[in-house]
């Protein structure tokens, strides 16, 4: 007696299957119409969102970050370099974002994606103009030595906001990272020192006696959102992202101060009030990620 029902159901799924490859756009306006989106999220509502401290053991400092299925592996390695005549008591960050194939259908094999070198330039003036690492910090001996932190972020899976989850990951692995320590050698140079080498050598002069944190001062987190006729959507798939195209990404730090606004593009002119209103959907997004954070960084001091 279930089988014309079940039947039923299933005829019932693809056409609506159908439809929504047929004509997504208007599929995702019946939605709108709703202020429900497919994935049954209200619109102004972000996807579960977490952090994982240490997830490469190699690394000075990681995080795996993952915004609904949007996931982001980051890992920062530290090398001595000499800095420029300009800083010499700074040292300096480089930031590689990168797109492998199995991340997306789109990313083809042998061919970077075109977004990788963009993500890359806009992590590293987001990080850089945000304050929230003092690169005097990163300074050993004046005008000779100072570290190079090496940051490179994997994108696993990208199913939308991806720049939001890139630049979680990227604050995550910088809340993690432990600066090695290093020691002066006979001839003035940097050695980086194992656990194994600080307890058996004593012949070296130490810079640093033991690991260490970095102070972060006002962290950056941001918020994509998807401008659509009257509607805002928080935290687009990348399904939305390629049927409404108009993008906004607001960068806040945590007190609140706004870092940087980003609309890569789209048909939908900007109104005051629209990004006022993403704004203030930011505000509450920073206050979610931070206790994310902070619960993440918590988690780590227990274990």
């Amino acid at each position: 007696m279930g089988l014309p029902n079940a039947s039923e159901d299933l005829s019932s799924e693809m056409e609506v299957d159908a439809f929504r490859r047929l004509f997504p756009l208007r599929y995702f306006e019946r939605h709108l119409t709703e202020s429900i989106r497919p994935d049954a999220r209200p619109l102004r509502k972000a996807r579960d969102t977490t952090i994982a401290l240490g997830a490469v053991a190699s690394a000075d400092g990681s995080a795996l970050a993952k915004i609904g299925s949007t996931t982001m592996l980051a890992a920062i390695k530290m090398e001595v370099m000499t800095p420029s005549l300009e800083s010499p008591d700074e040292g300096c960050i480089a930031i590689d974002f990168h797109m492998p194939p199995i991340c997306s259908p789109i990313v083809r094999p042998g061919r970077p994606a075109e977004v990788a070198p963009v993500l890359s330039k806009q992590l590293s003036d987001t990080i850089t103009s945000s304050g929230m690492i003092n690169l005097k910090e990163l300074s050993l001996v004046s005008g000779k030595a100072a570290w190079m932190a090496y940051l490179d972020i994997y994108c696993l899976d990208a199913d939308g906001a991806l720049f939001d989850a890139a630049l979680l990951s990227a604050v995550a692995s910088f809340s993690h990272l432990q600066i090695p320590v290093v020691s002066l050698d006979y001839d003035g140079k940097i050695v980086i020192m194992s656990e194994e080498q600080k307890e058996e050598n004593s012949e070296t002069k130490p810079v640093n006696k033991e690991k260490r944190k970095l102070t972060l001062s006002t962290i950056p987190f941001s918020l994509t959102c998807i401008l659509h006729k009257s509607y805002i959507l928080a935290d687009p798939t990348a399904e939305e992202e390629s049927i409404m195209e108009t993008l906004v990404t607001v960068v806040l730090d945590s007190s609140g101060q706004l870092v940087s606004l980003y609309k890569p593009g789209g048909s939908v002119l900007v109104y005051t009030s629209a990004v006022q209103d993403c704004v203030a959907l930011t505000r509450q997004r920073v206050k979610e990620l931070q206790n994310i954070l902070d619960d993440a960084i918590s988690g780590m001091e227990i274990d």
